[in-house]
């Protein structure tokens, strides 16, 4: 198990509370955009399928279409399951399945889906043209592949600015960077690479996630899934310490200051043959 694997196993249900809602609207966004390029019953990949909000998106959307969902963590794929099995009658259950598996090392024959689709998850994965290349392996001729990712940027959210403010004035290190970014580089790169894995009838665009925190919000993210790693490692009075310093210097800022914006892309090929 990577290192990766094993830290969405263990922040699985705090994602599905946090993290999940804030991706939901670029979620819906993928959905609306294929849905015109899908009949209704196809069989599809969800590629990084994590709690499930795609497939089971998909699933809802087209009541003849079967979803496939791929993850390699399994705490992520029993929060699917689970939803999928609070969520979907018995006569709609048996059409998303979960597989544990790596995007870049699909454990399917060629030609097995009629679409395949990801949401922020190419920015994850260790080699993003290969992960391509097997997507377009598995599709079938003419077979689409729809993804929404990160668009690589220098823009920063104030609250996380504050966050670290607030941890080195506390004498804790700051947050730093996991290293070089591997989110796409640019719409144009996104299209590039679709080109270079073999997809044609490529198309890419640039869109952008809006989420508004509250304060606690902002802080409960921050405990229960982000950074939550930091804050149980911190003494009971150092932790108090300092979320009573990020809630104060929280608190003066404005409704704008607490909405998250980020640029990402959306890009679609199919396989040509």
């Amino acid at each position: 198990m990577t290192d990766q694997e094993a830290r969405y196993d263990r922040i699985a249900s705090g994602y599905a509370r946090w993290w999940a809602p804030v991706l939901a609207p670029a979620v819906t966004e993928l959905l609306d955009e294929v849905a015109g390029a899908l009949t209704g019953r196809e069989r599809v990949l969800d590629i990084g399928t994590g709690t499930g909000q795609l497939a089971l998106g998909a699933v809802t959307r087209w009541p003849s279409v079967s979803v496939v969902g791929i993850d390699p963590s399994s705490g992520m794929r029993a929060l699917a399951d689970r939803d999928a099995d609070e969520r979907l009658g018995p006569g709609d259950r048996h059409r998303l399945e979960t597989i544990t598996a790596q995007a870049d090392a699909l454990p399917f024959d060629d030609g097995t889906f009629d679409a395949a689709l990801s949401s922020f998850v190419l920015q994850l994965v260790p080699n993003r043209a290969r992960a391509l290349r097997e997507a377009r392996r598995v599709l079938r001729p003419g077979g689409l592949l729809g993804y929404v990712s990160w668009l690589d940027d220098a823009g920063h959210f104030l609250p996380d600015s504050i966050f670290d403010e607030v941890l080195e004035q506390e004498g804790l290190e700051a947050r730093g960077s996991d290293g070089p970014s591997a989110d796409v580089p640019s719409v144009k790169r996104a299209a590039g690479e679709l080109r270079a894995a073999g997809f044609a009838a490529v198309v890419a665009r640039r869109g952008r996630l809006v989420h508004r925190f509250t304060v606690e919000r902002y802080v409960s993210f921050l405990t229960d899934f982000d950074e939550e790693a930091l804050f149980s490692e911190l003494d009971a009075d150092v932790r108090e310490r300092l979320l009573r310093a990020l809630r104060r210097r929280l608190s003066a800022l404005s409704r704008d200051d607490l909405t998250m914006r980020f640029p990402i892309v959306f890009a679609s090929g199919r396989r040509s043959r």
